[in-house]
C-alpha cells in the first residue's frame, strides 16, 4: 500500500489492480498520535519480513483465512469515512470555554501570582 504518484495523498494504491481515489485531504487531519489514522492503517497493513527470523508478516494471509479478500480495502474506506465524520463532529463542538470567560479566568490567575 502506498500513496499515488508523487505522494498524491488523494490516492492509495493497494496493488497494480486496485487504487482508491478521491480521498479528501481533511481525512488526514484525524490523528492517532503523530500520524493520521489512514497513515497508521497503511503502515500496519504492509507486507513485512522480519530481518532476524525471515518470517513474513502478510496481512493478506489473514484476509484469505477469513475468506474476505476485500477486508483491507474496506477497512481503509471505513477509516476515511470515520476520520471525516469525526472531524465534522469535533469541529461543530462549541469551545470548552467561551472567549470572554477565558479572558476573565486568565486575568484572575495573573492577579493571584
Amino acid at each position: 500500500m502506498r500513496f499515488g504518484k508523487g505522494k498524491d495523498r488523494s490516492q492509495i494504491v493497494f496493488n497494480e489492480h486496485i487504487t482508491l481515489g478521491g480521498i479528501p485531504t481533511e481525512a488526514y487531519e484525524y490523528m492517532l498520535g503523530s500520524r493520521s489514522a489512514i497513515e497508521w492503517v497503511m503502515e500496519r497493513y504492509q507486507v513485512k519480513t522480519d530481518k532476524a527470523s525471515g518470517i513474513i508478516n502478510d496481512p493478506n494471509d489473514w484476509c484469505d483465512e477469513v475468506g474476505d479478500a476485500r477486508y483491507i480495502v474496506d477497512l481503509v474506506k471505513r477509516i476515511v469515512t470515520v476520520s471525516i465524520e469525526t472531524l465534522k463532529i469535533v469541529n461543530s463542538l462549541p469551545p470548552l470555554m467561551p472567549a470572554e470567560f477565558a479572558a476573565t479566568v486568565k486575568a484572575e490567575i495573573r492577579k493571584r501570582r
